[in-house]
């Protein structure tokens, strides 16, 4: 079944992948801007707050610092670099967070969508409930851009076996709840076209959030990362991607070691600093499938 829906293919054999202008990676920096209930829901196969009673004020508040105040010093800091983003965002936002809105835009960020809520699950979903929760979500995005919903990344990394065929009969390019790569891969749907782009959960600022170690050392997991791939880029296009959240990495203690790691990224050569649609379309378009 696994590999129906994602054909097996070891990147040592594959024809080799060019990025635009000889670069040998490209680098997607994805900043999670989410929202999380206050007071969600009753739990079902994971509860969001479940260190006490809800509510949880500690938990709320953690999350809630990131979007009052860490992800305006995360902005600081790729404006200064010159790094387009690529928002990994639950459409709630546009209601709940209009200056953060507002800010994208006038940065031009793209959108991966994150769902709804990011405690609202999909882990369990049926089909049609599923399908009726992504239709809202592109249509939420075009009520507010005008435009049409390129990538998805489910709620919390939660999905079900029906999500990759709903989000490409929805019309979304691509998809980021499989990490099993180090290039953009073709996904079996049964209409359409879908393109997963890699995204980390090694790479990942949550990391810091659950293992015991901190900013400094996940610099250095960022800059070690990027070297590699860079390295065996030479010859073989790899993808980069950096997933952050304002309520971990936008911390005092924490921006100045993220603000090292990706200074060390933008002052090589061969980067070539992108979005998640740009990725999509690019390897699409160097990679046609006949009609029929």
């Amino acid at each position: 079944m696994i590999r129906d829906r994602v054909p097996y293919s070891p990147i040592v054999t594959r024809p080799p992948l060019r990025w635009p202008d000889g670069a040998r990676v490209a680098v997607w920096v994805v900043p999670n801007v989410e929202h999380y209930e206050y007071l969600p829901s009753p739990p079902g196969a994971r509860d969001p707050w479940p260190r006490m009673p809800h509510p949880d004020v500690l938990g709320y508040g953690t999350r809630d610092y990131g979007n009052r105040v860490g992800l305006w010093r995360m902005m600081e800091v790729t404006d200064r670099l010159g790094i387009p983003c690529t928002v990994s965002l639950n459409m709630a936002n546009w209601e709940h967070y209009p200056e953060i809105m507002e800010a994208m835009i006038e940065r031009d960020w793209d959108v991966l969508c994150h769902g709804v809520y990011n405690t609202q699950y999909h882990w369990g979903l049926a089909e049609e409930d599923e399908r009726a929760i992504i239709a809202d979500c592109v249509e939420t995005y075009r009520r507010f851009t005008g435009k049409q919903l390129r990538g998805w990344f489910s709620p919390a990394a939660t999905f079900t076996h029906n999500t990759p065929d709903l989000v490409a009969e929805a019309g979304i390019t691509y998809y980021c709840d499989w990490y099993h790569d180090d290039q953009p891969t073709e996904m079996t749907v049964r209409s359409g076209r879908l393109v997963t782009v890699p995204y980390q959960m090694d790479v990942n600022d949550a990391m810091v959030w659950r293992h015991p170690f901190e900013g400094e050392e996940f610099a250095r997991m960022i800059t070690d990362h990027f070297d590699t791939l860079w390295d065996e880029g030479a010859d073989h296009g790899r993808v980069v991607c950096i997933a952050l959240h304002p309520y971990i990495m936008g911390h005092p203690h924490r921006i100045g070691h993220l603000e090292r790691a990706l200074r060390h990224i933008v002052e090589r050569d061969g980067v070539w600093l992108t979005t998640g649609s740009r990725i999509a379309d690019w390897y699409i378009s160097q990679n046609p499938v006949e009609e029929g």
